[in-house]
């Protein structure tokens, strides 16, 4: 196949496009910084506070956006076995959003943390927290990968590039102008790639629409026309695994620093909110396109198009279904947009995961080593931290995985170890250093028992429904929530008797590593955990 001229001009010039706003952002940023009165970091990773309820829900909504968003979502509807009922990844993540906008936003934007391990911090101390900070490191790091393997991929489908060179340029890209201008960079560049998504995206539909070659979506919905219907069926043993998918992408995106770093960044509290509200339907009009492509893919005669038959599921190339039928069914310069829109999408996302690493690196982490920092200091680590969790998350993409596995693996970490740490220290009053040491413990033995095909870890705790296929058990329930919820229960329970130990002086107080005496013995009427309110100014960029 030849190299396709009008997508490689549109993807150099987005990047052109996208590389000098990021300069312009940085410079934005410096003048901040000589103003502002707040310290240099919060300048870098929040912006000094001043993100617009415009900015803020751009961001926001562009985050989630990513490359295996939107490429994720076409492969699951096409994918005859699964389909819509499994691709509800723009549902979930706008009811999280939701979720995050009622409950979460408040207690964190009106605390003024920094990152999202703070509030451990300042109830667990310095120490615990830095251990408990590795983990959100690690995923944010490890998500990378993905969206660059299915930007890589897309590329090389209908730009004819090797899978390396569109990778490392994507990375080096953002690399730079997330270095330069820190969230300012990432948010100003953030509202030129979701506009360039949606704009692209919903410009092709039409394009693929006007083709004669596929049957109406809506007698396919439910009818085997091709394929099995595009809408997906659920067999009663598979209900376990759906919840899992389900609640791990509403309530586990609370456990991702992404998602605070929008709301910590924002002008005030309500407009945190109020952000979070508007990102939760950006998210459904930026999945939309993707389901209906992909609709249209399987209710398609391939043998009656450019690409022939067997059809891309039976090449094995289900996973790259949007970009296929974007290069099949459209004229090649709508082709081109289409292929910006999705460089735009793992952009987007990347630059928001290696900031987000970098905040907690820096914030929870190297200031634990390193209390008497001074700003000069922290800057170099901040642009060096971005520069090595560039390099090592697009470093991963050589490995033998694809998008699924770096996905399961950060969700899992992040789902079964970090939502119940964050649900106790933000909403009950009882836990310590003692229970979020359990918890942590309950979670990762668990996990491990429970076993991940995908991730080739055997299953040894074998839970109802468990059976066994190939050779390999395969688990029915709904092991990560039981997990989760396993730590959430680890972590009130061991809190409480640690207080009461201590507090009732059946053990010594020399014992007392974390120091739960000084704050006092549990009762039962115990509630949220007491907040220190900030007042804070409604201050826009």
């Amino acid at each position: 196949m030849a190299l396709s001229v009008p997508g490689l001009i549109m993807m150099v010039a987005f990047y052109v496009l996208v590389l000098g706003i990021g300069i312009w952002a940085s410079v934005k940023s410096k003048k901040m910084e000589k103003n502002a009165l707040s310290s240099r970091t919060e300048v870098s990773f929040l912006a000094n506070r001043r993100v617009s309820l415009l900015l803020g829900a751009f961001t926001m909504t562009a985050t989630w956006v990513g490359g295996a968003f939107i490429i994720g979502v076409a492969e699951s509807v096409y994918d005859p076995k699964k389909g819509l009922i499994w691709a509800l990844v723009p549902l979930q993540v706008s009811i999280s959003f939701i979720i995050g906008g009622l409950f979460f936003a408040k207690p964190m934007r009106e605390n003024n943390y920094i990152s999202m391990m703070d509030p451990f911090q300042r109830k667990y101390g310095k120490s615990l927290t830095a251990a408990l900070a590795i983990v959100p490191v690690v995923v944010e790091i490890i998500w990378v990968p993905g969206l660059l393997i299915s930007l890589g991929a897309t590329m090389s489908v209908i730009l004819d590039l090797p899978f390396s060179v569109c990778v490392w340029i994507s990375a080096a890209v953002a690399i730079v102008y997330t270095v330069l201008g820190g969230l300012y960079s990432v948010a100003y560049t953030d509202v030129v790639q979701l506009s360039l998504v949606l704009l692209s995206l919903w410009l092709c539909v039409p394009f693929v629409f006007a083709s004669d070659v596929y049957i109406d979506i809506t007698k396919t919905a439910f009818n085997h026309t091709y394929q099995a219907p595009w809408t997906g069926h659920l067999e009663s043993e598979e209900v376990g695994g759906w919840i899992d998918n389900f609640l791990v992408m509403t309530v586990g995106n609370m456990a991702v620093q992404d998602f605070h770093q929008r709301t910590l960044s924002s002008s005030s509290t309500s407009t945190a909110r109020i952000i979070c509200f508007i990102a939760a339907g950006g998210v459904i009009v930026a999945g939309l396109p993707s389901v209906l492509i992909a609709a249209v893919a399987a209710s398609t005669d391939w043998n009656s198009t450019t690409y022939g038959s067997p059809s891309p599921y039976e090449r094995g190339e289900g996973a790259m279904v949007l970009p296929i039928t974007l290069q099949h069914f459209t004229p090649t310069y709508i082709s081109a947009f289409g292929i910006g829109a999705v460089v735009a999408a793992v952009m987007s996302s990347a630059d928001s995961f290696l900031l987000s690493a970098t905040t907690i690196f820096t914030t929870n982490i190297y200031q634990t080593i390193r209390s008497q920092a001074s700003d000069k200091e922290l800057q170099w680590v901040i642009r060096l931290s971005i520069v090595v969790a560039g390099l090592v998350g697009t470093s991963l993409t050589y490995l033998d995985g694809g998008i699924l596995v770096f996905w399961i693996l950060g969700s899992d970490l992040t789902y079964t170890i970090i939502f119940p740490q964050l649900i106790c220290v933000l909403f009950t009053q009882v836990s310590n250093g003692y229970g979020a040491t359990s918890g942590y413990l309950v979670a990762v033995v668990m996990r491990l028992l429970c076993g991940e095909p995908l991730l080739g870890l055997p299953v040894i705790l074998r839970f109802p429904g468990c059976i066994l296929e190939d050779g390999v058990y395969i688990q029915r329930s709904p092991v990560k929530t039981v997990c989760m919820l396993s730590a959430l229960v680890s972590i009130l329970m061991v809190s409480y008797a640690a207080s009461l130990l201590f507090n009732k002086g059946v053990l010594p107080e020399r014992w007392d590593v974390f120091k739960v005496k000084s704050q006092g013995a549990p009762t039962p009427a115990d509630g949220a955990r007491e907040t220190d309110f900030l007042n804070d100014t409604d201050t826009r960029c």
